[in-house]
């Protein structure tokens, strides 16, 4: 479904990705691992064409899309999730998925509101509150349900545990499953590498803009190469 190859990606001067290559099936939960600054949203972005690679080749679908506008990739079906609360706080929630279902794709299968709220519950009871005024957990709700009304065959999430507590992180995790049964195919961004692990089906190791392991998500987490490139000690309230 999608297929990157050596991509190199540059801010200004900076060399950031160099060379980095992944893939993602359908149907599959895909994990991107690393410290901070190890290029793993830049490889988020330079997908989406936020920050064009310079070199190499991205693959969706079938087409070529290295060179494809941001707004022409979503149309193929693919949603970007970024970190932080990305919501427009002015506007209740009900207010910001009509604003995001204006960008359904063309051809999709017509997710609607009333599907949002039924994946999420909570939103349905939250609809007319400000966007400003929930809590990390419900704006992330907000943020995947806004993505899902533009219909994707993938989604790219970036670092959606980022200050959340322990108990909407194991929400998180039973939302990324049911996306995943719904026929979603994911690229996930995480600094938790336990709680990712354990929702992947793969997952690459990234390290100062290469990806330096690629394995079964099993594997990675009876693995080293967690602990050494990444420095992390697990802890099973992760």
């Amino acid at each position: 479904m999608l297929q990157v190859d050596a991509i190199h990606t540059f801010y200004g001067e900076s060399h950031i990705l160099q060379g980095v290559s992944l893939n993602v099936k359908e149907g599959e939960v895909v994990v991107l691992l690393g410290r901070n600054g190890a290029g793993k949203t830049t490889t988020m972005r330079s997908i989406m064409s936020l920050t064009p690679p310079r070199h190499g080749r991205i693959g969706f679908v079938s087409r070529d899309i290295t060179r494809y506008a941001p707004y022409q990739i979503a149309r193929l079906g693919l949603a970007f999730v970024p970190s932080g609360r990305r919501v427009f706080s002015s506007l209740n929630v009900e207010q910001n998925l009509r604003l995001a279902q204006r960008g359904n794709r063309e051809g999709g299968s017509g997710r609607t509101i009333d599907y949002v709220f039924r994946l999420f519950p909570k939103l349905a009871e939250l609809r007319t509150r400000r966007a400003a005024f929930l809590s990390g957990g419900e704006q992330q709700m907000l943020k995947l349900g806004s993505a899902l009304l533009a219909d994707p065959k993938l989604l790219l999430l970036d670092e959606p545990s980022e200050g959340l507590s322990p108990a909407v992180v194991a929400q998180l995790g039973e939302w990324v499953r049911k996306l995943r049964d719904e026929g979603i195919s994911i690229l996930l961004s995480e600094q938790n590498a336990l709680f990712a692990l354990r929702l992947a089906d793969r997952g690459y190791i990234l390290e100062k803009g290469r990806v330096q392991h690629e394995a079964p998500a099993r594997e990675l987490l009876d693995s080293n190469e967690v602990r050494t490139y990444l420095g992390v000690k697990f802890s099973q309230s992760a």
